[in-house]
Order: structure tokens, then C-alpha cells, then sequence
């Protein structure tokens, strides 16, 4: 199989060594993974075989996107430069050239078009409104995580996940991100660098690539000029060779410098999405929009065999786009295999494998040397727990330590330490213990504490009188001798008579009547318990009671319909609804009499009502 590699918009990560198993490609660019650093766990760092470069966000969660690759030579994040390499207070943009990939967009280049600071209405007035500041931020467009650049010998890999058009708050700064990225790329193919760029782009080039706008073209509610003359898709289609811009190109980007991959393998192809809409789940019918790309600089449209979508691949609302290299392709003026340039000097040659990659490979922002991840510097709870045993030498210093305290006898004064090696002392001790009965024995300069005497004396003998145990409460106290047998005490002479005496029927005249009344309850109360309860009734009355509501069936299909709930701002906002659990077909439309999602639409507060009034 040839170098491959793969774009995904993996709508949250999941198992990464199993998408890798499953993709198969060389090098992966991840978008929208919903995490943060605090999030990073072993098995998306620490994968087996590869090395992973991370774009975070600095703010919020959620728009990230990162790129695992394989080999990597120069790893800057974001594209405007303006932000730091780990351990350094330097941005990328000021590092000395050699340690920078370059091509980043200049102050006159990050500045918005004359249309987009226009706030006034068409004749001319004020509408009130603020006038934007026409230079863009570039901290801001590199604060989310949206992109990372990474060089390799062969060419400048930019990986990217573009903003999304959400509502009008945001157009500003899509369209900063979108200039600053077309500046960026322009800037590095005017330096003679090959670019590949892939990712999550967010817009659909044509309404061959869009459902919705080919629905639209279809209803006479739009053309196909209409829909690729907005801004974004205007910029997008003048840096794609094969972009049809409507009009006078914009200044600085009079020449297309891309070229559209996948299309090109595929030029007629229709249908040929990669995002679906889950929430009206369109994707079974195909009613999608064509918005991941994999573009390369035109110096390389020639290296390519083979390019495709994979739609067959669940578990997000997008599908991987991929790109395969030839194993051959053209390099400084002649046929070099693609691996021996897509890794460092020396690691392959011919497309064989010479040496292993190793640390000392990696650059400063590899996920891999994060201090968290830092195999050399981390520590696992067994180590923190575990007792090292001591060596023979501090055991002997210890011991010899604790033997070199001062001895002194009644008579004299306090003893001067002596220094003894450890044998010496142990020697020491065995005389002493074993000296002769008319020995004077020495005395410590204070008395072992009583504690430790209790201790032992309890380790050794325990005492009755302590605390007891949990079966000594269950034994017998012991006595003098053994405990006698428990026995009845023999009736007195005046018990003797009484037992003779017949039983007094008066004293059990209240226990007769009290038993004879609960077992045998009163005529009345039966009678008042027939006429009123019904055990039948009354747990068909507690099953409805419970029961849950039905579930109300499609009018085409009579199959169970599925309960939505209205998100769209205004008075039905919150409100249940139920419609055909069918996904919609091919026109983004309800059909009726098709295999399709029917027309059918009932609030859940009258299905309800109505279900109750029938009950």
C-alpha cells in the first residue's frame, strides 16, 4: 500500500489505536476531538508506533483540532505564527529563519476587505452600528485550536478546521480565519515550498458538492451564481485551480495555487458527500454537503494514485477523505520513493527502512515530551508505594548508631560516646548478656519507657483482666470449678396447691373473646368491604394509571413514530414532538407513499390529551 493520508472529523475521540487500525494511513489529521490537555489520556498520546502533535484551545473546549503524524521535521502551531513553541516566551514568527517554516501572513495581508467593513445602509446613513476594526487579531484566530503546520523534507502538511457558519456573530471571524489561511498559503508556495493542506474546511465548493443547494437550484430559490459568489466560498474557489469565481478575482489573489484532489480522481462524481445532518439523520439518504478536503500546491498534482471519501465509516456526522501517494514521485530532478523524503536523512532509503526512530528524533512540541507523558520522568503507584529495602551498609550504620549512645554506671558522671565499629558492638552485647553472676551489670542513663514494657508484656502474656473478645461474651464466666448445669427450681409447698386448682375460666374470658373478634370479623364490615372494593378493577385502574402512553404511529408506514424536541428560538421552543423515525430521502424532503420520512407531525401535548380522553 502506498503513503496515505487521511482527514477526519472525528466529532469527539474516542479509541485511537482502533481508528488507526481501521484507517490505515500514515499519517491521520484529527479534527473537532472535544478535548483539552487536562483530557489527554496515555492511549491518545502514547500510541504505539507514532508520534502526535496537538493544537489545544486556550479558552474553551471543542474547537480542536490536532494532527498525528508519523515523522516530522519542523512542527509550528497555528497559522498566523503568533504563538510560542513549548518552553519558549518567543513567538514562532520571530525565530531565527532557520528554526521557523516561514510564510506567515503579514500586517497589510491581515487586514479585512473593503465590503466587510462597510456598515452603513445602502443610501448611505448610519445605521447605528460599530464599525469593525479592519486589522484582524491574529491571536484570536489562533486561540481555538483550529490548526497546525508541520513541515516535512518533501512539504509543508497544514492541517485545519475551519469555522462553521452558525449565526451572524461569528461571520467576522470565519472570514479572518479564511484570509489569514489563504495569505498563509500563498505566502509559503511563493517561497518555493510544496503544501499539502487537508481538513475540515467548512464549506461546500459548488452546488455539486451540496444537497442543499442543489435543492435549492431545483425549487428555483437560488442559482448557481447566487451560491458560489459569497464571500467564503468566493475566496475558497479562487485558491482551487479548478474554482469558478464569478467576476474580477480579488487583488493578491489573482492565480489559483491549489488543486483539489479528490475531485479530480473524481470529476462528475455526484453524491460524493463527507457531512451529514445526524439530528435529521440524513445520512442513510444521502442528503449531505461535500466540506472535507484534501488539496495539494500544483508542483505536486502529479504524486498522487488514488483519492476517495469513505463513507462506509461510522461513529461522527463526517466521513474520512484520504489521499495515496505514488511510491515514486518527482524530487529535485529526478524519481525519489516518497518515504525516503517524508522522513528524516538517513531513516529510509529506496523506501527501506535503515534505522529506528527513536527520542532523539522528536521535536519540542511532540505530545510524546509533555511532561505528563514523559516516560522518563514519570512515576507509576507502585513505585510510589512500594518500601525499597535498605542496603547492608545503612543497616549496620543504624544499628552501630543506635548502640553508640552514652553508658553510665551509679557512681561515676555521664560517659564520654565512644565510637565502635558495628562488630565490635555486637560482640559487646553477647558479653554482657552472657557475663558471670558477680558481674557488676551496667545501667542505661534512663529507664526503657513503660510503654514498650506494657507492649511486650502484653505481646507475650495477656492479661484476664483486659479486653475482652468478641466470643467472650458468648462463654460462660469462669468460676471456682465448673459452672453447674442450669435446672428448674423445684415448686414450694405452697405452688403445690395451685397447680392442683382447676383453671380460672374469668381470667380467660378477654383472651377467648379478643381472638374469636379478629378472626371472625363482623357481618357489616364484610358487607362494606364486598360493595365497594374490586380487585380486578382496581389493578387495571393502577395499570393504566402507570402505564406509559403509546407511542403514536406514522401515517404511511404505521410504524412507531420518534419524539424530538423544538430547538429553533421562539414560542414552541421546548416543546415534544413526534414525526416518521424514517430518515429523510435524497431531496432533504418528507415524501408521502415513499420509503422515505412521511409527512407526519403531532405535537406531544395532543397526543396526550387525546390519549387521555380516549382512557
Amino acid at each position: 500500500m502506498g503513503f496515505r493520508i487521511t482527514t477526519w472529523n472525528v466529532n469527539g475521540i474516542r479509541y485511537v489505536q482502533s481508528m488507526f487500525e481501521i484507517l490505515e494511513a500514515d499519517i491521520v489529521v484529527f479534527q473537532e476531538t472535544k478535548i483539552q490537555r487536562k483530557d489527554l489520556r496515555d492511549d491518545m498520546v502514547l500510541v504505539p508506533g507514532w508520534d502526535c502533535y496537538f493544537s489545544l484551545p486556550k479558552f474553551k473546549k471543542g474547537e480542536l483540532s490536532f494532527c498525528i503524524a508519523d515523522r516530522v521535521k519542523l512542527t509550528p502551531e497555528g497559522i498566523t505564527g503568533i504563538l510560542c513553541p513549548p518552553n519558549s516566551a518567543v513567538p514562532f514568527r520571530d525565530l531565527p529563519e532557520e528554526q521557523q517554516i516561514g510564510g506567515y501572513p503579514t500586517s497589510e495581508q491581515l487586514t479585512r476587505p473593503a465590503f466587510m467593513n462597510q456598515e452603513n445602509d445602502e443610501d448611505g446613513s448610519d445605521d447605528g452600528k460599530t464599525t469593525p476594526d479592519p486589522k484582524i487579531d491574529a491571536a484570536t484566530l489562533d486561540s481555538e485550536g483550529r490548526s497546525i503546520v508541520l513541515e516535512f523534507p518533501a512539504f509543508v502538511l497544514i492541517g485545519v478546521y475551519c469555522p462553521a457558519y452558525r449565526d451572524e456573530s461569528r461571520d467576522f471571524f470565519r472570514m479572518d480565519f479564511l484570509t489569514a489561511l489563504d495569505a498563509r498559503v500563498r505566502n509559503l508556495i511563493a517561497l518555493g515550498k510544496r503544501v499539502f493542506m487537508t481538513g475540515d474546511i467548512n464549506i461546500a465548493k459548488t452546488s455539486l458538492d451540496s444537497a442543499h443547494a442543489l435543492e435549492g437550484i431545483r425549487k428555483r430559490t437560488t442559482t448557481e451564481e447566487e451560491y458560489i459568489s459569497t464571500p467564503p466560498r468566493r475566496l475558497f474557489n479562487s485558491l482551487l485551480s479548478d474554482g469558478v469565481v464569478v467576476g474580477t478575482r480579488d487583488e493578491g489573489r489573482e492565480q489559483p495555487v491549489m488543486h483539489d484532489i479528490c475531485r479530480s480522481f473524481h470529476p462528475e462524481r455526484s453524491g460524493m458527500y463527507t457531512c451529514w445532518d445526524t439530528r435529521l439523520n440524513t445520512r442513510p439518504g444521502n442528503f449531505g454537503a461535500r466540506i472535507d478536503y484534501v488539496l495539494c500546491s500544483l508542483d505536486m498534482q502529479d504524486w498522487f494514485c488514488d483519492s476517495n471519501i469513505q463513507e462506509g465509516l461510522m461513529g461522527s456526522d463526517h466521513c474520512p477523505v484520504f489521499a495515496v501517494f505514488k511510491d515514486q514521485v518527482p524530487y529535485q530532478g529526478g524519481l525519489t520513493h516518497i518515504r525516503d523524503i517524508m522522513n528524516p536523512p538517513g531513516m529510509f532509503k529506496d523506501g527501506k527502512r535503515q534505522q529506528e526512530y527513536s527520542s532523539r528524533f522528536m521535536l519540542p512540541a511532540s505530545g510524546r515530551l509533555l511532561p505528563e507523558f514523559d516516560m522518563d520522568k514519570r512515576r507509576s503507584i507502585k513505585d510510589m508505594f512500594a518500601r525499597k529495602p535498605p542496603s547492608t551498609l545503612s543497616r549496620s550504620s543504624s544499628a552501630a548508631s543506635a548502640l553508640e549512645k552514652p553508658i553510665a554506671s551509679p557512681a561515676s558522671g555521664p560517659a564520654t560516646p565512644t565510637t565502635t565499629t558495628p562488630n565490635e558492638t555486637l560482640n559487646t552485647l553477647v558479653s554482657c548478656d552472657t557475663q558471670a553472676p558477680g558481674a557488676v551489670p551496667l545501667k542505661r542513663s534512663k529507664p526503657p519507657p513503660a510503654v514498650s514494657a506494657k507492649r511486650s508484656k502484653s505481646i507475650t502474656a495477656p492479661s484476664a483482666s483486659g479486653q475482652k473478645s468478641l466470643m467472650g461474651f458468648f462463654k460462660p464466666k469462669a468460676g471456682d470449678g465448673a459452672s453447674p448445669k442450669k435446672s428448674n427450681p423445684a415448686p414450694s409447698p405452697s405452688m403445690a396447691p395451685a397447680a392442683s386448682q382447676p383453671p380460672d375460666t374469668t381470667a380467660d374470658i378477654p383472651i377467648t373473646s379478643t381472638g374469636t373478634s379478629s378472626a371472625q370479623p363482623s357481618p357489616g364490615r364484610l358487607r362494606t368491604d364486598d360493595s365497594v372494593v374490586d380487585p380486578i378493577v382496581s389493578k387495571e385502574d393502577w395499570t393504566k394509571l402507570f402505564t406509559k402512553k403509546a407511542v403514536p404511529r406514522c401515517e404511511s408506514h404505521q410504524e412507531p413514530c420518534i419524539s424530538l424536541t423544538t430547538k429553533k428560538p421562539g414560542m414552541n421552543r421546548g416543546r415534544a414532538f413526534w414525526i416518521c423515525p424514517r430518515p429523510l430521502g435524497p431531496r432533504g424532503e418528507k415524501e408521502k407513499g415513499s420509503q422515505w420520512r412521511c409527512p407526519t407531525f403531532i405535537w406531544a401535548s395532543d397526543w396526550n390529551s387525546t390519549s387521555q380522553s380516549e382512557t
